[in-house]
């Protein structure tokens, strides 16, 4: 399965089964946020990881 999160100069996100999950809650930590079309949009130094996590 695999997971992401954002990461600003500043913060780190916690890890989301989606990246729609992942984008819907980059504002909390600055990394972003959805426009008025659900388009996301990233701010200025924002980076995108993503890991494979075993299925139990």
């Amino acid at each position: 399965m695999t997971q992401y999160r954002f990461i600003t100069p500043n913060r780190r996100g916690k890890w989301y089964p989606s990246l729609g999950d992942a984008q819907a809650r980059a504002n909390a930590i600055g990394a972003g946020y959805l426009d008025a079309a659900g388009n996301f949009i990233a701010y200025r130094g924002t980076v995108l990881e993503f890991r494979e996590k075993a299925s139990t």
